[in-house]
């Protein structure tokens, strides 16, 4: 399996990018997940609330939360969602989320 390092921080990735160990996810793995995988320098409150979202959901129900919730929940639109996750909301916001990659993404 791959790694991510930066300083004294190791986490141990799959082929995609997605956390091993979900136990491990922390806001500074978030902030490395972003960057390394995602491209994204600095996650904004917008991220966040994205983020905070999508692991909630996915403690309360065992799943990623389809993309119309993250909408809906968030009050942002689609096109700006992939503003600030380029990759997508599922696959993305997922992954700097430390969520599994959801089912039916590609």
């Amino acid at each position: 399996m791959p790694y991510i390092e930066r300083k004294e921080k190791k986490i141990e990735v799959n082929e995609e990018g997605f956390l091993v160990n979900p136990e491990e996810w922390n806001r500074e793995v978030a902030e490395l997940l972003a960057l390394e995988e995602e491209g994204i320098e600095i996650l904004t409150d917008d991220h966040w609330a994205i983020i905070n979202y999508i692991r909630e959901y996915y403690l309360e129900n065992n799943l990623a939360p389809m993309v119309r919730k993250v909408c809906k929940a968030t009050g942002f639109q689609l096109r700006y969602i992939y503003e600030l996750f380029p990759s997508g909301p599922a696959k993305g916001a997922c992954k700097v989320a430390g969520l599994p990659k959801p089912d039916g993404c590609v």
